[in-house]
């Protein structure tokens, strides 16, 4: 595996460890029964504020791993990889590896420091490959 490649599959295994930590927060909090359900229904009980966070935080997750692959992809693809792009790639994952605490502690404004952290190495990497 290449040098780019590490931090995308290692980020792969940390969105399915982000979305099964939160599942099972969720579960806890609203009970297998409407986990399990077609939620048809609003829960009859309550989320934890961290539980909630959680979910969020994985949401973002969702909307934001779709660039990061799709950049070093790209990298890869067309052999442009390089001390730039492995540093971005690594720092993308660092970044959103501390922005699960930081989004379900409330880290504020930490949070948001590490979104835009995130995104620049995703842009960074995109620019790369156009050069």
């Amino acid at each position: 595996m290449t040098p780019i490649l590490i931090p995308l599959a290692l980020a792969g295994l940390m969105h399915i460890v982000q979305f099964a930590v939160a599942s099972y927060m969720a579960n806890v909090d609203l009970g297998p029964g409407y986990t399990t359900s077609p939620r048809d229904r609003a829960p009859s009980r309550e989320m934890r504020v961290t539980t909630a966070r959680m979910l969020r935080a994985y949401d973002n997750h969702v909307q934001m791993f779709p660039f990061f692959a799709a950049a070093v992809l790209l990298i890869q693809i067309t052999a442009q990889s390089s001390v730039v792009t492995i540093v971005a790639a690594w720092t993308y994952l660092f970044a959103r590896a501390l922005y699960v605490p930081a989004y379900a502690f409330g880290w504020k404004p930490w949070r948001s420091y590490l979104w835009i952290v995130a995104m620049t190495c995703c842009a960074i990497l995109f620019i790369a490959a156009l050069v």
